[in-house]
Parts: structure tokens; sequence; C-alpha cells
């Protein structure tokens, strides 16, 4: 069997991230320039393919790569799961004639529902890799077991490449808290979670409804992704660049090698509407360019990041703009066994992160 440190040999992972990196080096100038190439690259390459194209939108990111794609000729389809969205992003996406998709079905006569999802499934919190980890730890079985160990250990077997200390091993702090379900095998002292974590609410309500649609219209979709964000997608981006044409996977992410002042600024020279939920685009003394408001938005049940995040955080910034939304997210979004209601109230508790309002006035939530 090769391993995963094999094929990144094979592949010039090395080599494709050091060249990655120096073109995130480049000046905004030079990297627009590029990023237009890349986007007609990718639309030739589609042709040539017999494929079309289409966008997939979001937040303002994905918003100003539809403005770009649009200022240089490239007028395709936009799509978007428009209910993980905040109000302001969904009328933004009207205006441009954003296509809104539906989360996917969840038998013949119902669709998923964020709150549906969160009580089969569990909460997204921490990073979608570390709850995907988290997700494996509760519900072990034996096909899992190798991999089980090594979010424990950091052991890896033969497609690992047999590494004592890999990145698959969890943080300390996370493994204090929800790795209790390996203390009998692993010989540890953990705790066990009083709720469920999962990353699979991302694909029942995005991935596989815009899956679905690519397919129907045997398209292949523009995404605003930049690997400065960090996360799961990072290496992948820095190893397969912006236009990716795989056996499984074909997608281009123009703006790869941008950082979020690259994206503020291209904002900026387009005119781009911006959504209320961010506030405006602003300049700091230093130059560094900055939203008002939101930073990052996304749906608004999700926790992703929400420990790395200052007050006013996300869960303050809707309890601002919908305290009984916030309302039914912290307290009554979930029940427990014993049918009580429950929400991310409990999950923000037990990971350590304050929530409860931060300005001194009362919710009146008649």
């Amino acid at each position: 069997m090769e391993s995963i440190l094999d094929r990144m040999k094979r592949e010039g992972a090395e080599e494709k991230i050091k060249s990655f990196i120096e073109k995130q080096k480049y000046p905004y100038e030079v990297k627009v320039k590029y990023v237009e190439k890349k986007c007609r690259e990718f639309v030739e390459g589609c042709k040539e393919r017999g494929l079309n194209c289409h966008v997939s939108v979001g937040g303002l990111d994905s918003i100003t790569l539809l403005c770009f794609l649009r200022s240089i000729g490239i007028d395709i389809p936009a799509t978007s799961c428009s209910s993980l969205e905040d109000v302001s992003i969904r009328r933004i996406h009207k205006q441009l004639g954003v296509i809104g998709l539906q989360p996917a079905m969840r038998s013949e006569d119902e669709r998923w529902s964020k709150a549906r999802i969160l009580q089969e499934f569990g909460f997204p919190v921490l990073s979608k890799e570390i709850a995907a980890k988290i997700d494996l730890l509760q519900h072990p079985s034996e096909k899992n077991k190798t991999v089980r160990h090594a979010i424990i250990t950091g052991e890896t077997g033969a497609y690992g490449g047999w590494q004592k200390n890999s990145r698959m091993k969890l943080p300390k702090k996370w493994l204090n808290l929800f790795a209790g379900y390996e203390n009998e095998n692993e010989g540890t002292n953990y705790q066990i979670a009083p709720f469920l974590v999962s990353s699979k609410c991302c694909y029942y309500l995005k991935e596989k409804p815009s899956d679905d649609w690519a397919k129907e219209h045997n398209s292949a979709p523009f995404v605003g992704l930049m690997a400065s964000e960090g996360g799961r997608r990072e290496k992948a981006l820095k190893m397969h660049g912006c236009n990716y044409f795989g056996k499984t996977t074909t997608r281009s992410a123009p703006f790869a090698i941008f950082n979020r002042q690259d994206i503020l600024q291209l904002a900026l020279d387009l005119k781009v509407p911006v959504p209320e939920i961010y506030g405006s685009i602003e300049r700091k003394e230093s130059g560094e360019l900055y939203t008002t408001l939101a930073q990052r938005t996304g749906c608004s049940m999700c926790g992703f990041g929400i420990h790395l995040e200052t007050r006013p955080h996300r869960f303050d910034l809707l309890y601002d703009r919908n305290p009984k939304e916030w309302d039914f997210w912290m307290n009554h979004c979930g029940k427990d066994a014993e049918g009580n209601d429950f929400g991310w109230g409990m999950v923000l508790d037990y990971i350590g992160v304050p929530w409860k309002p931060y300005k001194q006035y009362e919710l009146n939530l008649k």
C-alpha cells in the first residue's frame, strides 16, 4: 500500500507548495492579473472537456468573485444555498441574480433543516477537521479503529506512513474534553461531551445541493476559497493550485493566492455591494482594510472557529440582529435524552466560550 507520504513525494507536493507560497507573495496588482489569467484558463479547460461553468456564491469573498468574473466578461450562472446566509447576504444574491438552492432531501417529502441536522448528527464546532475526528470517536467501529488510535496518539498505520506524532492527533485540550470514548482502549482519563459533534451539516445543507445542481447542469464551479484562511483546505489549495481538473473533482479557486487585504481591495476596486452584516469596508491609519461589523460570515448555527473569536463574536452579533433567533439556537435547538431543550449555550459553556449577552440589557422574547 502506498502511504500518504509516498504519494505526496510522487506528486511533487513539496515543490508545488513552495511555488504556491511564492505566488502568495506577489504584489496585489500582479495577483489580480494572475487571477484573471487563471479564470480564463479554467473556462477554456472546461470547454475542452465539454463542461459548463458556474460560480458558487456565499459571503463577501464569493460575491466579489462573481463581480470580478463579470467585470472581465465571464458571465456565467451563480448558485447559492441561500437559506444558510444572513438576510442581508440573501438580498445581495437576489440583486445579482444568484440562483437559490434548497437543502438536500431527508426523505421523499422532507428536506434537511439546520435544527434537524444538529439533533441527529451533532454540533459543528471548533473546525470541520476537528469535528470530523470527534465524530469518529463518538461513533467507534472496527473499520475506524486505526483512525481513532491515530486521533488519540498521533500514531498512524501503513497508509499514514507509520508516523509517531502525526497531525492526526487532536490537540490536548480537545482530547481532554472529547476523547473519553477511548479511555478503556487507550488507558486514558478523558471526558465525554454531553452532546454530539459533527461536520455533516455542510454536506446536507450546502455540498450535496451544490453538487447535485452541478451534475444536473454538467457544470464545474468557481469557488471563493483562499489558502490564507487556513483549515483543511489550505494544503489542498497549495498542492493543486487555483485550477484543478481531477478524476472526481473539477474546480477553480482563483482567489487561492489572495489574502484578506487583497479581497477587500478588489471589492473596493469593483464597487462590490457589501451586505449589511459586514458593515462597510474601511481603512485604518496603518492602511489595513477591514469590515466594520462581521469579519467573516456563515450559517447562523455554525460554530466552526468560534473559539478563536473575540467578543462581540458571531453569536453576539446574532443577538443584536435577531434576539429571538439567538434564543432558539442558544437554548432550544436540541433535545437531550430526557426531552429537555438545550442548544449552543451548553456547547459553548463546555468548550469555554462566553456567550451570554455581552450588553447590559435583557432579552424580550415575547
